[in-house]
């Protein structure tokens, strides 16, 4: 009998090896649905259409983009979770999706273990920068000023809980000083009054801050990346500046719903890593401000994990966690 049961169980999962390499030999046989969080023209909308329509060249089947926004893209989320786990509906995450988990208890979804990692697709680079009236040409120089002044300068951010928030909390952590936060609803005002000298210091997505930085009218100190971005190859990285390890940022990445057969989750990947080797779509992202990424399966459920430990971190050392 027991060997009976044996055989029984070995013809079972050889029956759906089976049926999963067909799937994914057949795959995909129709339109794949492109799920993102943000409205049409967001940039998770920007890296889903330039990514999406070269890998429909390398799948042969169209990825349509379907904007499902709100509750921070918390929405398409879970729309994509309760979706068939077949590699047809999928969701462009985002960095952020980790930090509303890192300051609120009540997210209905665990990121890492409800979605299939397949691929980082964009990275949006933060650039400190500050007013020329601090006087400081260099982050050790910004972090000595600020340990003379404790709690005097103050920094702008994009919003409570947002990644430039968070990523200068981490700032503040990492070299040991206190800024104080001084929130805005998003970036055009921000800017301005730091352009202003009303805040003194802004991590700020390098789309927006580089611009006054080379018109002289900022001071860009660092890039907050774990490599020099494309658009600021002059400036060091934090971690050349003296924060080692130092690597916060926005990405945008391709998951879809977990179980999804790994064979599929492969194909997926092979056609999201050909269009980020793609030297037309990868102009086309730099000259949006992205930074292309890329990566296997395995590399992107690294980055997940790394960066759901550190948001957790950076917002219990700002007293952000609810």
């Amino acid at each position: 009998m027991q060997h009976i049961g044996l055989l029984g169980l070995t013809l079972v999962l050889t029956t759906i090896a089976t049926m999963t390499q067909g799937h994914a030999e057949d795959f995909p046989s129709r339109p794949l649905h492109l799920i993102i969080g943000f409205p049409p023209g967001s940039a998770a909308d920007i890296t889903a259409r330039l990514v999406g329509d070269a890998m429909s060249q390398t799948l042969g089947q169209q990825l349509v983009v379907e904007s499902r926004p709100g509750a921070g893209s918390s929405i398409a989320a879970e729309f994509v979770i309760r979706a068939p786990a077949d590699g047809y509906t999928l969701y462009i995450g985002t960095s952020s999706n980790l930090t509303n988990a890192a300051i609120s208890s009540n997210t209905h979804f665990d990121f890492g273990k409800d979605f299939a990692p397949i691929a980082p697709l964009t990275g949006l680079p933060l650039i400190l920068a500050v007013h020329p009236s601090l006087g400081v040409a260099s982050v050790q120089e910004l972090i000595a000023l600020a340990k003379s002044k404790p709690g005097e300068l103050t920094y702008a951010s994009v919003g409570p809980g947002t990644v430039p928030h968070l990523s200068t909390e981490l700032f503040s952590v990492r070299a040991n000083i206190k800024l104080i936060h001084v929130p805005y609803q998003g970036s055009p005002p921000a800017v301005t009054d730091l352009l202003a000298g009303r805040v003194s210091v802004m991590l700020g997505v390098a789309s927006t801050i580089l611009p006054p930085v080379e018109a002289g009218r900022l001071h860009g100190l660092a890039a907050s990346s774990a490599k020099r971005p494309h658009s600021a190859p002059n400036l060091p990285t934090m971690a050349e500046a003296g924060l080692p390890d130092f690597d916060a940022g926005v990405w945008f990445g391709l998951v879809a719903p977990a179980g999804t057969p790994r064979a599929v989750v492969d194909k997926l990947a092979s056609a999201a890593n050909a269009a980020l080797a793609s030297e037309a779509i990868v102009a086309k992202l730099r000259a949006q401000g992205f930074e292309p990424l890329g990566g296997s399966p395995e590399e992107f459920a690294q980055l997940i994990a790394r960066d759901t430990v550190k948001w957790r971190l950076a917002a219990e050392a700002a007293g952000l966690k609810k």
